[in-house]
């Protein structure tokens, strides 16, 4: 399934036509399913339709696009899509495979029917091969249309996360609202998006392996992190953070190029807006990070329960240098 899942990914990525690329998705959606309804429970099976109906809606959507700017300009060529028409339809679908507002309400259900480690695929991986054909389109893209679903996904984004006791359905609100605002820069400085939705990946990758490693999936699991190991509930906090874009962390950077963006295009009412929308999601993270490590002082665990954390040298050889990466790499991209 992996290899599936990541032979969908290069074919879409290296594909100059609108029906390999179609083709690429489809491989992508069916290869995932089975690892989402792996854990053979009742809320993992609903979250695979959930997934397999969102996907096939987008891709119908995909192909009626590219079918109709093939009869228009009588190529099926990614870059040559001059019309309105197929240009908004083509945005309306891959932002609903990444899951953006308005089109978002699949994302935290799914994400919260599968494991930790599934949803980390859902949450990066399955979105590069939609955001490398936005980036390819994005000269053609309605910059207005883009501009309104950045807003929407910002504020639904942290709107959304606020109520969450789950970390899941958290993080994928987060998810949301980052889509935001890589959308907000989206036909302007497509480069920009690119360079912010890979920071999130690459802030998303090692809190998710922490929170599988030390099997937190909930707030109340968060209380007892720091008894069952300090350093992981040090670099979450931080990861959390960064994530939330405080500085000096690494999220900080693309949210001010963004914002510095929007400026100089003559937008900064929509910059406000954003900036004000990020705050929403700063709440929840400082919720998480308050409980993760300012809540209980350092201690030993008197609990008679099993001990957490099962440790993977594998997953944490993973984890090392994205995490160093989420969390120091702001000088290197002041230099």
């Amino acid at each position: 399934m992996l290899t599936g899942i990541s032979i969908g990914t290069i074919m879409v990525t290296s594909s100059n036509s609108w029906m390999l690329a179609w083709l690429g998705l489809e491989l992508n959606s069916f290869a995932i399913l089975p690892l989402i309804s792996k854990t053979k429970h009742p809320r993992s099976i609903e979250a695979a339709t959930k997934y397999f109906l969102t996907q096939s809606t987008a891709s119908c959507l995909i192909l009626f696009a590219s079918t109709i700017n093939a009869w228009q300009t009588g190529t099926w060529t990614i870059t040559q899509m001059p019309d309105k028409l197929p240009s908004t339809l083509m945005l309306i679908a891959l932002t609903m495979k990444m899951g953006a507002a308005p089109m978002h309400l699949w994302l935290p259900e799914v994400m919260q029917g599968t494991t930790l480690l599934t949803s980390l695929l859902i949450s990066t991986w399955q979105k590069i091969a939609p955001m490398v054909l936005i980036f390819t389109t994005s000269n053609h893209l309605p910059s207005n249309i883009a501009l309104i679903m950045g807003l929407l996904s910002t504020y639904l984004g942290g709107w959304g996360g606020m109520n969450q006791t789950h970390l899941r359905k958290m993080m994928a609100f987060s998810s949301i609202a980052n889509m935001g605002w890589t959308l907000m820069t989206l036909t302007s400085e497509p480069k920009l998006s690119m360079i912010n939705i890979m920071t999130y990946m690459l802030l998303t990758t090692p809190t998710f392996i922490l929170l599988a490693q030390t099997s937190t999936k909930t707030l109340q699991d968060m209380t007892t992190m720091w008894t069952t190991s300090p350093t992981s509930s040090i670099t979450l906090t931080f990861l959390l953070l960064s994530m939330a874009g405080l500085p000096p962390l690494t999220g900080f950077m693309p949210k001010l190029l963004i914002l510095n963006e929007l400026i100089s295009q003559n937008l900064t009412a929509a910059s406000i807006a954003t900036t004000m929308a990020s705050l929403l999601s700063l709440i929840f993270y400082l919720r998480i990070s308050y409980l993760t490590s300012l809540l209980n002082t350092p201690n030993s665990s008197t609990s008679t329960t099993k001990w957490r954390q099962n440790m993977n040298n594998l997953k944490m050889a993973q984890m090392t240098p994205t995490a160093v990466m989420s969390t120091t790499t702001l000088p290197t991209l002041y230099l």
